[in-house]
């Protein structure tokens, strides 16, 4: 094994730009999650209790 392919345990280490990409990225993912839990419970409160009663 040569100098430049050793294992040293530390693995990838980001720059803060690219820890503040990756927080930002984090974050709009967390929204985009959360404004489709809001829609799809808004859309079956919409709908009513009829909407889990139907024909199988």
């Amino acid at each position: 094994m040569d100098s430049n392919n050793k294992p040293d345990g530390d693995g990838i280490v980001l720059t803060e730009a690219q820890k503040k990409r990756r927080r930002e990225r984090s974050i709009a993912i967390a929204w985009a999650l959360g404004l489709m839990v809001l829609l799809f419970f808004a859309v079956t409160f919409i709908k009513g209790p009829g909407v889990l009663v139907r024909p199988m």
